[in-house]
């Protein structure tokens, strides 16, 4: 099973100066809009989000379809197929993509430790 990119979504009290503190430790702007209060970073392989006031917790995230530069992969496991597979493990979904549907789509699940996992497919 293919989750694709991997990031983290943090919720920030101050997105200015959580930009500020991310930079200082290397990372820089890959995406996102600061006047919206949402920001990607990056630092090598390491990719984390910045979120102030969209949502509670911190989210572990995946993009199936994309690359750690958020590039289309050829190749890619729809979020469809993982909902399917993770079902019949007997993981709990706490939000599910519509199977009818095509492209993109998300699905929610927690761990056994309440660690927010969204699988968020864009295309």
């Amino acid at each position: 099973m293919k989750l694709g990119a991997f990031s983290i979504s943090l919720n920030v009290k101050d997105i200015l100066k959580s930009k500020e503190f991310y930079e200082k430790l290397g990372f820089s702007y890959k995406g996102g809009n600061i006047d919206q209060n949402w920001i990607v970073l990056k630092n090598e392989n390491a990719v984390i989000g910045l979120f102030q006031g969209m949502f509670e917790d911190n989210i572990i995230t995946f993009n199936p379809g994309w690359d750690g530069n958020a590039k289309n992969l050829e190749e890619f496991d729809d979020v469809r197929v993982i909902q399917e597979h993770l079902k019949n493990a007997g993981i709990e979904l706490t939000a599910e993509a519509d199977t009818k549907t095509e492209g993109p789509a998300y699905i929610t699940l927690t761990d056994p430790d309440g660690n927010n996992i969204l699988i968020d497919q864009h295309r």
